[in-house]
């Protein structure tokens, strides 16, 4: 046995330092097996097979942090840290978040957890060759990160990592002006708002998430710098439960500008509502739960104060309201002020235009225009519609000979898919479902079912690009 031990030796004296690290585990494993077995010629072969088949290595990288488990040791299992500062290292780069990779071998299990424990979100890729994490990491939180690997000998490799991410000097938040757990109306758009410009808006669509219980498609549109609204392609399906998250946190929006924390937030669609107000017919067809339910008599803004045209959707309601002209340019004392309480008022531009109760024009309604603007209904069916509005259902006014103006209300149905997706800065399109969602072409999606519910709208002005 000492023989064999010596021309070993004499064998490595002429490797590199590469062939050292290879060769001497296997001379380790041969010593340790001779010390259990008693030096059988049989003991010997296992560990000279073995080291024909390489231990797998498993990196971790962390923006700029990199942890590697020691290369060909011996035993079943293989315990391995980044190194014995691992507990001090500083990732400086936690939009890139956290990938593994193996060589010689794939990967069986990968956990990242924060300082709360929580386990992290990833997938595998590659065959199960690499990890990586779904979103970014947090900023100044500490991580935690085992992972698994086996090769073709069924030899496990364990590596455990730590770091921590660094504290950017400039952050940025995101919010939302919707109401938690709120029902809304089948047009309701996400609208998520930053506390300063985002530069990197395709960087920020990413960190984007939807889980709908009902598939729809559709896409993200920035408003402005500050502001992204999400719409569906057509209409939400009634009834849909969904939760939108901003994983926010540790994305790089600009240069050294990074997420705070990641903002999430649920609602639910409601009943299907929907209006189409005709203004040269003088009526206002109404769509009830997916069905035409009424054909009623309206009237809209005379000559000179029209109702403009738009895919408009309801963002307010009040029971009176206290409608004043002076609010439109005509003050007191002026031809055509006026100042009184409007019942059953469901509001749908800035500039101050409802569907409200009228019972002073009931006689002129389905036959002229003489309103200052509103759309007038009488006093059955205005109660009717306020007593089943929510804010997000779609009112859509044509016939006009006013256009709308883009941004004058929720207008974001005033643009026809390709101008959505063009205010993208992914310029894809968002497919959601019970799993969360996705970025797919444009072009993969089918084409939209045409329903009365998406019925034609003429815009003649529509948001710029």
């Amino acid at each position: 046995m000492s023989g064999d031990i010596s021309r070993t030796a004499r064998r490595l004296a002429h490797r590199g330092p590469q062939q050292w690290i290879a060769a001497g585990a296997g001379l380790a494993g041969l010593l340790l097996v001779s010390a259990c077995s008693g030096g059988g010629g049989g003991a010997a072969a296992a560990p000279r097979a073995a080291a024909h088949q390489p231990a797998t290595t498993v990196t971790i990288t962390s923006g700029n942090v990199t942890f590697s488990s020691a290369a060909g040791a011996a035993g079943p299992t293989v315990h391995a840290a980044g190194s014995a500062r691992s507990a001090t290292q500083l990732d400086t780069r936690p939009d890139l978040g956290v990938q593994v990779t193996a060589q010689h071998g794939t990967l069986t299990a990968v956990t990242v957890r924060n300082a709360a424990g929580q386990p992290l979100p990833g997938s595998y890729g590659g065959g199960s060759g690499s990890w990586r994490t779904t979103w970014a990491l947090a900023p100044a939180q500490a991580y935690q990160v085992t992972a698994t690997a086996v090769n073709s000998k069924h030899r496990q490799t364990v590596i455990n990592a730590t770091f921590r991410t660094f504290r950017p000097v400039h952050s940025i938040i995101a919010s939302t002006t919707m109401i938690p757990h709120e029902t809304y109306g089948v047009g309701m758009p996400i609208m998520i708002s930053f506390s300063r410009p985002v530069q990197d808006r395709a960087a920020v669509e990413r960190s984007l998430e939807i889980t709908s219980s009902k598939p729809v498609a559709g896409a993200w549109y920035w408003m402005n710098r500050e502001t992204v609204w999400f719409r569906p392609r057509q209409y939400w399906p009634a009834h849909t439960r969904v939760r939108f998250t901003a994983h926010l946190a540790g994305v790089q929006v600009a240069p050294g500008v990074y997420g705070r924390a990641d903002l999430s937030q649920a609602f639910r669609i409601g009943n299907s509502l929907i209006v189409v107000a005709n203004t040269a017919t003088h009526y206002m067809k109404v769509w009830w739960k997916g069905r035409p339910i009424g054909n009623w008599p309206i009237s809209t803004g005379r000559p000179g104060m029209d109702t403009a045209n738009g895919r408009y959707l309801s963002f307010a309601m009040a029971n009176p309201v206290d409608m004043n002209s002076a609010t439109i340019g005509i003050p007191p004392g002026s031809p055509g002020y006026y100042n009184e309480l409007v019942y059953d008022a469901v509001q749908f531009t800035d500039s101050g235009t409802y569907i409200h109760s009228a019972p002073w024009s009931v006689g002129e309604q389905g036959i002229v225009n003489v309103s200052h603007g509103c759309v007038n209904v009488g006093p059955a069916n205005a109660v009717w519609y306020y007593a089943h509005s929510m804010l997000g259902d779609p009112i859509s006014v044509v016939g006009s000979p006013l256009p709308g103006t883009w941004n004058n209300g929720w207008t974001i149905y005033f643009l026809g898919w390709h101008k959505l997706l063009a205010g993208s800065a992914t310029g894809d399109a968002v497919l959601a479902s019970a799993s969360g969602s996705r970025f797919v072409p444009a072009s993969s999606l089918p084409s939209p079912t045409k329903t009365g519910s998406a019925s034609p709208v003429q815009i003649t002005r529509l948001a710029p690009n």
